[in-house]
């Protein structure tokens, strides 16, 4: 069965594995309600979904897969991006966005209500004081709240460090990090979790298979020099299948376990299954149960060979032709 974890001070009992509903979800109709039903049957009790994942339809879709299952079902949904032009800064758009949300949803309130990209100012821009952090969103947050429409507020970036000094304010209850913290990137490890667990916030991890860098093994392209990664990339990506050899357990298996049982604070690990049988996959994975300590401490010094991302290193993994080459912030 799947570990359940309380999520932070929220005190909501989740599912260690959840699901995320970014990417092609919603183009997937039917078989994306079929992946829902079958992470609630396989134990998966979060789901997370945003109004610009698939121009608002994800949430209408995952509304329409969870209708009429009973249980305690946990959903996340963000702020951002809607109606457009979106203004971050307008309190009756971003309530209008949130009862949108409700009827996609089919939902009385939200679980968590987190803000979307706080922590990239260009993307949206949410403060008015950038100091204190603090603009129309945290007043239309303490409103909704006090109706009980949402339950609990969150963050949710892609930094390492820009968002830091938003989560020490204390304000939010649960931050979703992304990109950040997996069995090779490690910077959330610097201060971004620290300061989160100073907070006790609920803390989840978003792309544990690090937009698809660990999702599979990309041996032809290593061997014919991966000449878009940088040397030190290289030389970490063969160190660490020549770990897989020895140990014969699957890259995104290994990934996964890696990102739910490396630390005890992190309450949850969100998957961005796109099949039944990749949700089935990664259910078992997480079944397995932690990694041999021996191989801990080997992924730990494969990860310490590239401490810091390359600044022209792309998000999307750069073995994939189609990924354009670049800074990391220009290829996410």
């Amino acid at each position: 069965m799947l570990p359940r974890r309380v999520l932070g001070r929220t005190g909501i009992e989740v599912s260690a594995l959840g699901l995320g509903t970014a990417g092609a979800f919603a183009e997937r109709g039917e078989e994306a309600k079929a992946v829902v039903r079958r992470a609630v049957s396989l134990g998966i009790n979060y789901f997370d979904t945003a109004p610009v994942y698939g121009n608002a339809s994800s949430e209408a879709v995952l509304g329409q897969a969870l209708k009429g299952i009973e249980g305690p079902i946990v959903i996340s949904t963000k702020l951002g991006g809607r109606p457009e032009p979106f203004d971050p800064k307008n309190a009756d758009q971003l309530r209008q966005s949130v009862e949108e949300s409700l009827a996609a949803l089919g939902r009385n309130y939200i679980d968590i209500l987190i803000i979307h990209e706080p922590d990239r100012p260009g993307l949206y821009d949410w403060w008015d004081d950038y100091d204190h952090f603090h603009g129309p969103v945290n007043d239309v947050l303490d409103d909704l709240k006090s109706k009980g429409l949402i339950r609990y507020t969150g963050l949710g970036g892609t930094t390492a460090y820009e968002i830091v000094p938003i989560i020490a304010t204390g304000r939010y209850d649960v931050v979703l990090t992304a990109c950040n913290y997996s069995a090779l990137w490690r910077e959330a490890c610097i201060a971004l979790l620290p300061e989160a667990i100073r907070q006790n916030m609920g803390i989840i991890i978003g792309s544990p298979l690090q937009q698809g860098w660990l999702a599979a093994r990309y041996d032809e392209a290593l061997a014919n020099g991966a000449r878009r990664l940088s040397p030190p990339r290289r030389a970490q990506f063969k160190a660490l299948y020549e770990l897989l050899d020895e140990i014969d357990i699957p890259l995104p298996e290994l990934a996964m376990r890696w990102a739910v049982y490396s630390d005890p604070n992190i309450s949850m690990v969100l998957t961005g299954s796109q099949s039944v049988q990749e949700i089935e996959q990664n259910v078992r994975a997480v079944e397995a149960g932690p990694l041999d300590p021996a191989v801990m401490e080997r992924l730990q010094e494969i990860a310490d060979m590239v401490p810091f991302r390359p600044y022209e290193e792309p998000f999307v993994s750069a073995f994939r032709a189609d990924v354009p080459s670049g800074p990391g912030r220009a290829g996410r």
